[in-house]
């Protein structure tokens, strides 16, 4: 599988963006990153209060950083069940590097994720502006049609906000709200979590057990597996 690229904007969820990356590598893929300032900021008041966002490197907070276990731990997530001896590798890129590879057509990616997704840069893709890395790169993968997924984390939408997702779904971007679902009995937030991850890996072609599928199901219980 070619690179992808995973690009974290200044809305609400976090933890979604963690919890992929942490997937990701898990199976050995190999990430291209991008942290906008305002995603720094929305990180440090969602999940670490002593978070320097001015000196702010992502690596940190993952899993296999010394310090994340006090970020991620209070989530419970499941255990990664990956039969691989090495997770996969991680470059990250200043959000207004114009010379990064992603920036241009002829760097070949497996896709783009932008998750979480502001609304201002939901409009600023719908709307063709480059004016950094991210929005660069995601310009980049409409062009070439490749994989665009898109995670908005909003609620209520206006007129022009669900205009722009329509405009960038018409483009080729795929809209993927992070909005999880309950037929599969979830129990903790790590389970919520997860369901959103599961449909982005899904996306991605990215194999994972994160949660059941709907139609496997238990023959004494009748319940999705888990």
């Amino acid at each position: 599988m070619s690179p992808i690229v995973i690009a974290l904007t200044g809305a609400s969820g976090s933890i979604y963006a963690l919890r992929l990356l942490d997937v990701l590598l898990d199976a050995g893929c190999e990430l291209h990153v991008v942290v906008s300032p305002a995603a720094a900021l929305v990180m440090r008041d969602e999940l670490d209060p002593q978070l320097d966002t001015d000196q702010f490197r992502i690596e940190t907070m993952l899993p296999s950083a010394q310090q994340a276990g006090d970020v991620l731990s209070r989530f419970q997530f499941p255990a990664l069940e990956s039969s691989r001896e090495q997770r996969g590798a991680l470059r990250v890129y200043h959000h207004q590097d114009f010379h990064a590879g992603i920036a241009s057509g002829s760097f070949l990616t497996s896709g783009m994720v932008i998750c979480p997704c502001s609304m201002g840069t939901l409009a600023a893709i719908a709307s063709g502006q480059s004016s950094n890395l991210i929005h660069r790169a995601a310009d980049v993968h409409l062009k070439e049609r490749r994989k665009l997924i898109v995670v908005p984390r909003e609620t209520p939408l206006g007129v022009i906000q669900l205009e722009n997702m329509a405009r960038l779904a018409n483009a080729g971007g795929v809209i993927l709200p992070a909005m999880p679902g309950f037929y599969h009995a979830p129990t903790s937030m790590a389970d919520l979590v997860d369901f959103v991850v599961a449909r982005i890996c899904d996306q991605l072609g990215v194999p994972h057990s994160l949660l059941g599928r709907w139609g496997e199901a238990d023959a004494d219980t009748g319940t999705i597996e888990r």
